[in-house]
């Protein structure tokens, strides 16, 4: 072999010695790391342009890229000590990890665009989330992504094969140091390793906050690398029980009297300390009998595609309902995933920066919901969906808290058809109605949660339902468009059954489809439509701000259910006429939405006061938030995550009947608000 291929006469091998695969393996990464951040940044040119700082973007960029590569190597240079005597067996080792820290770099830049491109980020928890169902994620990767799947993984291989032979040039192996120069550069290695993992001299190290540079999330996202926001949100998974402490922390007293602190609160009895939320809540709408409750959840039918909201108006079925029932003209979605619209309409509950309760394993039983307040005042109970009830841990929460009876894709006779998320959105509505058409029969009061799912990507539909609103055929208006039409088959049969009479409607949606926007939070795609009708339900129009967990109560109000139990949210029934409020969580950052202005809480524990113009979409930053204003947006996120984590959120024993109307409000009309 040609003397000048050695590593030892290469200047690699002189200078790095036994650590010369890992030297190499940093110098590939830091340029294949920011060549990835330029083409991103140049495909998503003009929303990086809008903030005016592409320098700033890209220097950044390096630093968090020297964090990852830093994590990455330091595992193995701790442990050079411990194998310094077997040369060969730690050249070997430390080629393999450097190759593989390579080949996983490669693996998920190329996965960034297509995430970019559904979540408007970077690959972060919601990546790691969806591994945990391979059937429904390989489903839609191979119908929905075809190309962009096949083709990114032809390329990690291809790619992996030709850093594996640059990585192993030259191959003869490097020089053994001597015992002293080990003892002298391991220490200086792991210090410089230190400083680039810490990546900064403040008292705490750096974290995706400290990249936020501009005013758009998405640019933020794309200053790290994929890798960093992936393994951040796995640190973070350990510690979300906490999570909420990123914006900073509050006593529980004042946490508590914050957080209670809104006029619909106003006149509820807290009176046990055990379970500090807990309250009876007594209807303002009496009734002889409650009414039946149905709730359909439709999946990703967010305000952008519903004409009655101002949307693209592919759903013409909802917009002919609108005048028939109770309709929110400003309801927000809590988040931007279907467990989060769960946790919010099923169990009132507001989000945190932590997973949704429905994943988490402390609330899986004797955690408040719908289904478990109405089990207890006599209902039957049940939830139904075309896909697998497992999925996104739907069927352990719902059972374990007040669902008596499951029906998935499973127990759907003869459907008419079955795509990669289960069966139509008809035969859900279908099964639904000869499942009411029962329970009305038995003369036992019912609830029901239908959960649709059509609309959802590869967005796979039956042909001949409806007109394309546009082509090709399998796209998300197309999508909506087949929902809006199952739905509306659904109310037409629902208006000519026994049960309708009997019966309180809701439809509403979990989420906004592809959450994006240029703004820091993009509070345009969490408004979703809300519409309560069916029974002798009067036609009206709900103008303040709500929030998905104001639906709770509100529908237990209107059915004639009287009940202690630990939601939070507004009962519009009981008043109808106070300023409302939205909480919105989108990643690490949480906003207390008031009319127009949002306290926007950030992961270094800074607080922003912003304005919302409705009309023209846009959130603009004004200032800093007094620390009265940040205390009180803390709250409302700390709230949650100490009921969750202390196992409070339950109605205790210490519940006492004690009206929730003011003594100068009289009672709603049966049937109105």
């Amino acid at each position: 072999m040609n003397k000048s291929n050695k590593p030892e006469e290469s200047f690699w091998g002189m200078a790095a010695g036994p650590y010369v695969y890992l030297l190499r393996m940093a110098a590939i990464a830091l340029l294949l790391l920011s060549l990835s951040r330029v083409g991103l940044a140049l495909w998503q040119a003009e929303r990086v342009s809008a903030t005016g700082d592409w320098l700033g973007i890209l220097l950044q960029g390096v630093r968090a890229d020297i964090i990852l590569v830093s994590l990455w190597l330091t595992p193995l240079a701790l442990l050079l000590p411990l194998v310094v005597a077997w040369r060969q067996l730690w050249l070997r080792v430390s080629f393999y990890w450097a190759w593989l820290g390579l080949a996983l770099i490669v693996f998920i830049e190329l996965a960034t665009p297509a995430f970019l491109l559904q979540f408007d980020s970077r690959p972060n928890r919601l990546f790691i989330e969806y591994l945990r169902y391979p059937k429904e994620v390989l489903s839609t990767l191979l119908f929905g992504f075809t190309l962009p799947f096949i083709g990114g993984l032809s390329l990690t291989v291809l790619l992996s094969v030709v850093l594996y032979r640059v990585l192993r040039l030259p191959a003869a192996s490097a020089p053994q140091w001597s015992l002293p120069k080990y003892l002298l550069a391991w220490p200086l290695v792991l210090l410089c390793l230190f400083m680039g993992v810490r990546s900064t001299t403040d008292h705490r190290p750096a974290n995706p906050a400290f990249f936020a540079i501009t005013g758009d999330a998405m640019v933020n996202s794309l200053v790290i690398n994929s890798g960093y926001s992936v393994l951040y949100a796995i640190y973070n998974l350990k510690h979300e029980a906490r999570s909420t402490e990123m914006y900073g922390k509050l006593s529980t007293p004042e946490m508590l009297t914050l957080s209670r602190d809104w006029p619909w609160l106003k006149n509820y009895a807290f009176n046990d300390q055990n379970y500090p939320t807990a309250h009876y809540q007594q209807a303002a709408n009496a009734r002889a009998k409650p009414l039946n409750l149905v709730i359909v959840l439709q999946e990703s039918m967010g305000a952008t595609f519903v004409g009655a909201l101002g949307g693209a108006g592919v759903t013409p079925e909802l917009d002919k309902l609108v005048g028939q029932g109770i309709w929110f003209e400003r309801l927000y979605a809590t988040g931007t995933r279907s467990v989060r619209g769960i946790e919010a309409v099923m169990a009132g509950f507001p989000p945190t920066p932590a997973q949704s309760v429905v994943k988490l394993s402390k609330s899986q039983q004797g955690f408040t919901t719908l289904a478990s307040i109405l089990k207890n005042a006599g209902y039957s109970t049940q939830f139904i969906y075309g896909g697998e009830a497992h999925f996104d841990n739907m069927a352990s929460f719902f059972t374990g808290n007040g669902v008596d009876e499951i029906i998935d894709v499973n127990s759907i006779k003869n459907p008419v058809f079955i795509g990669s998320w289960g069966a139509s959105d008809e035969d859900v509505f279908n099964t639904a109605h000869q499942q009411l058409t029962q329970l009305h029969q038995s003369g036992k009061p019912f609830f029901s949660l239908i959960f649709t799912s059509s609309n959802h990507e590869p967005f796979e539909f039956p042909d001949g339902r409806i007109e394309l609103h546009e082509q090709p055929k399998s796209v998300v208006n197309n999508a909506v468009k087949y929902a809006d039409w199952a739905m509306g088959q659904f109310f037409a049969n629902a208006k000519q059954s026994d049960y309708w009479q009997d019966t309180l409607f809701l439809i509403v949606a979990d989420h906004d489809n592809r959450v994006y926007g240029d703004n820091l939070i993009p509070v345009e795609k969490f408004q979703i439509p809300g519409l309560i009708l069916g029974a002798n339900v009067e036609p009206k129009r709900i103008s303040q701000l709500a929030s998905q967990i104001d639906l709770a109560p509100t529908l237990l109000s209107l059915l004639g259910v009287s009940s202690c139990h630990a939601l939070i949210g507004r009962d519009f029934v009981a008043d109808p006429a106070s300023p409302g409020r939205a909480l919105l969580q989108f990643g690490d950052y949480f906003a207390l939405m008031e009319t127009e202005q949002l306290t926007l809480l950030k992961p270094d524990a800074s607080a922003a006061i912003a304005h919302y113009n409705e009309e023209q979409n846009k959130l603009s930053v004004l200032r800093p938030a007094t620390p009265e204003e940040q205390r009180r947006a803390l709250a409302q996120v700390q709230l949650p995550s100490y009921l969750y984590r202390e196992h409070k959120y339950r109605s205790g024993d210490a519940c006492a009947p004690v009206s929730s109307l003011t003594t100068d409000q009289p009672p709603a009309s049966p049937g109105g608000i």
